[in-house]
């Protein structure tokens, strides 16, 4: 049997890029995780419970079958038990094939898959704070202080250490202001 995993993520939040993917291929059935949290992988772990020697797991790419290192090996080593193989169509993997790749190809993936982690969470965490009222980025400066900068150098009379120290504008901030 021929499964496709899919999952939301942060650029795919409905799993609809890696549906129109993986339903290319005849006779898949499609597993879809209903959220993207890595502790409740429901849906996974239904599929890994149901493998039977011979089928065959296919994902869009890694990150959309593990969250970690970690979470990729453990899934390789279960499914691998079973008699069962991973196919991901975008990192060109598939676990049936017994010819190795090259150590290049294998760290390459890797790194990548790493990547997509770090993005991952990252974006994840940029949209929960964003949800909660947090801005990212350095505060900005109270626009008084800006305006208090700005006439202190149209003025001529302060160097720019002065302004500085009087209304804790770095000199970007005041030329970045003196431009608008």
């Amino acid at each position: 049997m021929n499964y496709g995993y899919v999952r939301p993520t942060h650029d795919d939040s409905d799993a609809t890029i890696q549906i129109q993917r993986l339903s290319s291929i005849e006779g898949i059935q499609i597993v879809k995780e209903k959220h993207d949290s890595a502790k409740k992988r429901i849906a996974l772990d239904q599929l890994i419970q149901t493998l039977q020697p011979g089928d065959r797991i296919f994902v869009f790419k890694l990150y959309n079958l593990a969250d970690s290192s970690r979470h990729l090996i453990e899934l390789l080593d279960e499914v691998e038990q079973k008699g069962a193989s991973i196919l991901s169509i975008i990192e060109n993997i598939d676990t049936n094939k017994k010819e190795g790749y090259s150590f290049n190809s294998i760290v390459r993936h890797l790194v990548q898959f790493q990547s997509d982690v770090i993005s991952e969470k990252t974006k994840s965490g940029l949209n929960e704070a964003q949800k909660k009222g947090n801005t990212a980025g350095r505060p900005r400066k109270p626009d008084a202080n800006v305006q208090k900068a700005i006439l202190m150098h149209e003025s001529k009379k302060y160097t720019l250490s002065e302004i500085k120290e009087a209304t804790g504008i770095s000199k970007s901030t005041l030329y970045r202001n003196l431009e608008n």
